[in-house]
C-alpha cells in the first residue's frame, strides 16, 4: 500500500524498547540503534535485560530478552514506559506490554504468532485478534519471512537466514525515528567484518525493513528527536563495566604502577576481566583464576609486589572474598574489589539488578576490618568512581571497594572521554632504596597510611601476614595494647579519607520540608524525580552519595537543615540502617524496592509526594 504524508512529531525524549528470545540479536539490534543515536547527536541511557539460563525455553516469557533505550536532548534514566516496543513473538509482547505507553505503538513478527507459541507464552487467545491491544498502535509485520527469503536470495543458508529479523526489526525502528541508515550499515559492516557475506544480507535485510515501514499504512508517524547540547568533546557509548575498566588503566597509567586483575567470571562483572585482557599494550596483566579466592589473593601478592592490583566480582563472589580482603586491611595493602551487585542471596538474580551488598561490604568480615567503600552513580560515572576508587587505595594504603550494579554496570550512557593528564594526581607512598628511617608500619602523620615498601628494593627488607604486626617495626605481636592500638590505626586511617573527600552536594536549596537521600546506581532516577518537584515550587532538595565510608564530612550539617529524610533504595533499606548507626539522631524514613529492576520517576515523585503531605 502507497501511503499518504507521515506526520513527523517533536519529541524530546522517547524511549524504544526490543524484545524477543535469547537468540533474536535483540541486544545487538538495541545496541546499534543507540551508538546510532548517540553519533546522531542524541543523549541516551540503555538497560540490557536478559534471562540467567544459556538457552532458556524457547518462546517462553522466561525466556525473553530485552533491550531498552531512551534517546533525546537530556537523558538521566532509562525512561519509565515505552514509546516503541518491538515484540518479536508472543512471549515478548506478554512480558512487555506493561511498559508501554497508552497510544504508543508496538510492532510485532505476525510470522510468530502462531498457536503453539500463544501456548508456550501462556496466552489463551492470539493477543493480536482480541482486544487486549485496541489503546495501542500495533503494527503486524512479517520480519521473519522477509527476512529469511532476503537472506536467502543473497546466498545464505536456511539454517543462518532466520538469524537476520533482528534487522528487519531494527530497520523499521530506523525509519520510525529517521535514523540514518548509513550510519547504521557501517556499523553493521563493522561489527560482521569477518565475514562479508553476513554483513551484506544483513544490510540489505535492515533497508528493506526501513523501506517496508516506509511503505505502510500503519506507521502513522515518525519522532524528530532535537539534539543535545553537550560539552564538546570526544563522545563514545559506554557501559559501566567498559568505564569501570577504562577508569582503572587510567589510575594505573597516572600512578606509574603497572594494572594487575586477578579475577574470576561472575555475572554481571565479566565485562571488565574482558575489557581489561585486551590491554596488554598499556601495562595491564589479567589473570582468569580458577575461583573467587584465588582472584583476590593473586591481587594481594601483586599488590604486594608494588602493582596496582584489582579483582572484580558480584555478590556471591564477594563472599568468598572475606577472609582475603581481612588479609589485605591486615597487611595495608592496596587493592581496589570492584563488586557488581545483583539480587541476592546465594544465585539469587543473576541478570538483575540490585543494592544487596551494602551491609556486606561494609561489615561483612572478621574482626574489626574496615575498607574505604565507594558507590559509583552511572554508567559512566564508573569511569571517574574506579580512578577515585585506585587513588585512594594506593594513596592511603588500603582495599577500597567499588560498588557498581548490573543496572549501571551493563547499561550505558553518553561518555566524554577525558585527557588522563587532566585527571587528579595519584601518589602512592613508596619507599625509596636505602631509607635508613624505614620501618614496615612506620606511618605518615596526615594518612596513618604506612610506606608501600617494593619486594627486592635495597635496605627494605620487610614482613607481612596475616597475624597482628606490632606498631613501627612489625614483628608478629599478640601484646593486647598493640593489638587495640593497631586496631585504632586501621579504622582511624579509613575514616581520615574524609579529609581528602569532596563535601557531600545537596541538588536544590540547602534547606526544605524533604530531603531525598540516595546513594549508587539510582541517582538518575531520584534526580528525574526531584526536579520534577522542584518545577512545582515544593521544597524537595537531593543528596546523592557516591562516597559511603567514610561519608563526607558535612554530611550531619547538610541533614540537619530538612523537615523529613526519604532514603531511597534498591534493597530493604541497607543505606538507612546505616545512616542510623553513624549519624543516630536524625530520623530516616525508607522507600524501598526489591524486584531486580530500577525505580520509575512516576513511582518516586508519588512516594515523595506523599512524604511532603504527611505530618
Amino acid at each position: 500500500m502507497t501511503k499518504g504524508k507521515i506526520e513527523v512529531i517533536e519529541k524530546d525524549s522517547v524511549v524504544v524498547k526490543f524484545a524477543g528470545d535469547c537468540g533474536d540479536g535483540m541486544q545487538l539490534s538495541g545496541t546499534l540503534f543507540s551508538d546510532t543515536s548517540a553519533m546522531s547527536g542524541n543523549d541516551l541511557s540503555t538497560f540490557p535485560d536478559y534471562p540467567a539460563e544459556i538457552r532458556a525455553p524457547h518462546n517462553t516469557v522466561a525466556g525473553v530478552s530485552g533491550y531498552q533505550v531512551h534517546i533525546g536532548k537530556e537523558i538521566h534514566t532509562i525512561g519509565d514506559k515505552c514509546d516503541v516496543l518491538v515484540a518479536m513473538n508472543p512471549a515478548s509482547l506478554k512480558a512487555n506490554l506493561h511498559v508501554v505507553k497508552m497510544g504508543g505503538t508496538i510492532i510485532v513478527d505476525v510470522d510468530t504468532f502462531v498457536p503453539k507459541a500463544f501456548e508456550k507464552a501462556g496466552c489463551n487467545v492470539n493477543p493480536l485478534e482480541d482486544a487486549s491491544l485496541s489503546s495501542y498502535n500495533v503494527i503486524k509485520a512479517p520480519i521473519s519471512s522477509a527476512a529469511k527469503q532476503i537472506a536467502l536470495d543473497n546466498g545464505l543458508e536456511l539454517r543462518d537466514a532466520d538469524r537476520s529479523k533482528n534487522m528487519y526489526a531494527l530497520g523499521m525502528v530506523a525509519f520510525i525515528f529517521d535514523r540514518d541508515l548509513t550510519l547504521l550499515s557501517n556499523q553493521i559492516a563493522a561489527k560482521f567484518k569477518k565475514n562479508v557475506k553476513i554483513s551484506d544480507v544483513n544490510i540489505a535485510v535492515l533497508k528493506a525493513g526501513y523501506i517496508y515501514a516506509e511503505s505502510i499504512e500503519a506507521v502513522e508517524s515518525r519522532f524528530h528527536i532535537p539534539t543535545a547540547k553537550l560539552e564538546k568533546g570526544r563522545y563514545r557509548n559506554i557501559s559501566g563495566n567498559i568505564a569501570t575498566a577504562w577508569g582503572l588503566l587510567a589510575a594505573s597509567e597516572r600512578s606509574g604502577r603497572p594494572l594487575f586483575l586477578g579475577s574470576y567470571p561472575i555475572t554481571p562483572a565479566t565485562d571488565i576481566l574482558v575489557e581489561l585482557a585486551k590491554h596488554k599494550s598499556l601495562n595491564a596483566r589479567v589473570m582468569q583464576c580458577e575461583d573467587e579466592i584465588a582472584g583476590i589473593c593473586s591481587s594481594i601478592g601483586a599488590s604486594y609486589a608494588g602493582s596496582m592490583a584489582v579483582t572484580s566480582t558480584s555478590g556471591p563472589g564477594l563472599s568468598l572474598k572475606s577472609e582475603a580482603i581481612g588479609l589485605a586491611v591486615m597487611t595495608e595493602l592496596p587493592v581496589v574489589i570492584v563488586d557488581v551487585q545483583r539480587g541476592g542471596p546465594s544465585t539469587g538474580l543473576p541478570t538483575k539488578s540490585e543494592q544487596a551488598d551494602l551491609l556486606q561490604v561494609l561489615y561483612g568480615r572478621n574482626g574489626a576490618c574496615p575498607c574505604i567503600v565507594v558507590a559509583a552513580t552511572s554508567p559512566s560515572d564508573c569511569f571517574e568512581s574506579a580512578y577515585m576508587a585506585a587513588k585512594l587505595s594506593m594513596e592511603h594504603m588500603t582495599p577500597t571497594i567499588l560498588m557498581t550494579d548490573g543496572y549501571i554496570g551493563q547499561g550505558s550512557e553518553l561518555f566524554r572521554i577525558p585527557k588522563v593528564a587532566d585527571m587528579p594526581s595519584i601518589t602512592p607512598p613508596i619507599a625509596e632504596k636505602n631509607d635508613p628511617n624505614y620501618k614496615p608500619y612506620r606511618r605518615d602523620d596526615k594518612t596513618l597510611a604506612r610506606k608501600w615498601a617494593i619486594p627486592g628494593t635495597q635496605g627494605l627488607e620487610h614482613r607481612v601476614g596475616g597475624l597482628e604486626k606490632s606498631d613501627v617495626f612489625g614483628a608478629v605481636s599478640t601484646d593486647p595494647n598493640n593489638h587495640e592500638k593497631m586496631v585504632y590505626f586501621r579504622n582511624e586511617k579509613v575514616q581520615r579519607v574524609a579529609d581528602y573527600l569532596p563535601n557531600q552536594e545537596v541538588i536544590g536549596d540547602e534547606s526544605g520540608d524533604l530531603l531525598v537521600v540516595s546513594w549508587g546506581g539510582t541517582k538518575g532516577q531520584t534526580y528525574v524525580a526531584v526536579k520534577e518537584l522542584q518545577k512545582q515550587g515544593k521544597k524537595v532538595s537531593l543528596a546523592h552519595f557516591k562516597y559511603i565510608m567514610p561519608l563526607p564530612k558535612n554530611t550531619a550539617d547538610i541533614f540537619a537543615k530538612f523537615k523529613k529524610i526519604v532514603v531511597c533504595e534498591l534493597n530493604d533499606g541497607q543505606f538507612a540502617d546505616y545512616l542510623r548507626i553513624v549519624y543516630p539522631k536524625f530520623v530516616y524514613h525508607k522507600y524501598n524496592k526489591i524486584k531486580g529492576i530500577p525505580f520509575t520517576t512516576v513511582e518516586l515523585v508519588n512516594a515523595f509526594n506523599q512524604y511532603l503531605k504527611e505530618e
